[in-house]
């Protein structure tokens, strides 16, 4: 959470005054689907806020974005027998590139 020089446990209550619960997310990767691409946030600080039944996330860390297809991580998955994840992550290892990707799967 933001801290503006403002002491936690009076935000908190100023918060709940409002309506307005927040939780801490303990999360290691918040990944964004879009038609374009993936939008990957490593190591992502996560709370969620409930503000009178409306629940919105904030989320900040490392972004990057992944320029390869579904079509591309489903072809390394049945090439290399690895799942989604190891096929994702190779693919990011290699900018996207599919046979170089494919041969790490398959070197490791």
């Amino acid at each position: 959470m933001l801290n503006m020089g403002v002491n936690p446990k009076q935000m908190e209550a100023l918060f709940k005054r409002m309506g307005i619960k927040t939780i801490e997310i303990e999360a290691s990767r918040v990944v964004i689907e879009t038609d374009e691409g993936n939008i990957i946030i490593e190591n992502p600080q996560v709370t969620k806020v409930d503000m009178k039944g409306v629940v919105t996330f904030q989320i900040t860390g490392n972004v990057k974005e992944q320029s390869f297809s579904d079509d591309d991580i489903n072809f390394v998955m049945e090439q290399t027998g690895k799942s989604k994840d190891e096929a994702i992550r190779a693919l990011e290892e290699t900018r996207g590139d599919v046979a170089k990707a494919i041969i790490k799967l398959n070197g490791d």
